[in-house]
């Protein structure tokens, strides 16, 4: 029997296992899934459970069951691609015939000082649990600062602003607009609706250093009673200590087939794979299509497709509280309360079709 392991239940990882069951794995084929917890975590939307505006029932899916699937509830240690092992917590390996890694990422703190240790976080369930607990037991009149005004900077303070009006939020960004992926027009809104709910923008921030309860900008000190860091992201830790080729935020560099050089039984999914895009859900999943494609080929013993048509981005939407939202969709600026539902509406298509 072959085995495939998939380390992480991320989009990527989900779906392989969406396109692979119940009836296009091979009957010589077994699937071993390996994640820290049972379910599959809507990752997008972290920062409405660290705002306290649902629970982390509304994002959690089941993993699917087969009789050929097993799911190991493990730390990933460590990743030998000389011996096609994977190394988990308690001395405990396992083989494998098959390798995708979609271990994710984490924040990246540009080598501030304190920034690790005094900073909140919203890069993985467990953490965005913790930041819940200390934003929502600040007492009234408290200061919470977010660092980071891209998209999980820009969602969080917003639900943030609707679920906690007594709080002051501030959104430092070292840009001299927020959002800059986006149009100046979309940047815009969001800044105006930030104006109307009483959020403070810092634009051209450089924060120097954190120490607990205090964020230095310009080496000047802000005493803040929570810090949120959104301002970058990086491969997982494993994946950059791996002894293999990486771009500056240390994905692994992958050939047209999703593989690592010079070992084509070892797949690179999601935000760990150097890919000429910005990280994203749609990407991960898009990638994982292609790399179900080339095992099918490799355990027929033929050749995979020498390259793929480029993935297809459908756009990029954010949420402004629960009544409002931005974006882009087939390039074309989206915002208000249409950007709002449509955001809702693939969440809970999602949902439908996975859970």
């Amino acid at each position: 029997m072959r085995n495939l392991i998939i380390l992480g239940g991320g989009y990527g990882g989900m779906r392989v296992l969406q396109k692979l069951l119940p009836n296009e794995l091979p009957k010589d084929v077994s699937i071993t899934l390996i994640d820290r917890v049972p379910y599959h975590c809507l990752k997008t939307e972290y920062y409405a459970l660290a705002a306290g505006t649902i629970s982390d029932q509304h994002i959690r899916v089941s993993f699917p069951e087969h009789p050929r699937l097993q799911v190991q509830y493990a730390e990933v240690t460590a990743i030998n691609l000389e011996e096609n092992k994977v190394e988990l917590q308690d001395n405990d390996a396992v083989a494998y015939d098959d390798l995708i890694i979609g271990l994710g990422c984490e924040d990246k703190y540009h080598n501030v000082p304190g920034a690790d240790t005094f900073t909140c976080s919203i890069q993985t369930i467990e953490k965005a649990r913790a930041t819940y607990q200390a934003l929502n037991n600040l007492p009234t009149g408290s200061s919470v600062a977010i660092v980071g005004a891209g998209l999980s900077g820009v969602e969080l303070a917003s639900e943030l602003a609707e679920s906690r009006k007594d709080l002051k939020i501030m959104l430092f960004d070292r840009g001299n607009y927020i959002l800059s992926a986006f149009s100046e027009r979309l940047s815009t809104y969001v800044e105006n609706w930030f104006d109307n709910h009483n959020v403070e923008i810092i634009n051209n921030a450089n924060i120097t250093e954190v120490q607990e309860n205090v964020l230095y900008n310009h080496d000047e000190p802000i005493v803040c009673d929570a810090i949120v860091w959104t301002a970058g992201i990086q491969a997982n830790r494993l994946v950059r200590e791996m002894n293999v080729e990486k771009d500056e935020m240390g994905r692994a560099a992958v050939t047209p087939q999703h593989n690592l050089p010079g070992y084509d039984n070892v797949y690179v999914v999601g935000d760990c794979a150097s890919l000429p895009h910005a990280p994203s859900a749609q990407l991960a999943e898009g990638q994982a299509e292609q790399i179900v494609q080339v095992l099918q080929k490799r355990w027929k013993n033929e050749e995979p497709p020498e390259s793929f048509p480029p993935i297809k981005l459908k756009g990029v939407i954010g949420s402004l509280g629960k009544k409002h939202g931005f974006g882009l969709v087939s390039d074309r600026p989206i915002t208000g309360r249409a950007a709002r539902l449509l955001k809702s509406g693939i969440l809970w298509m999602y949902k439908y079709h996975n859970g």
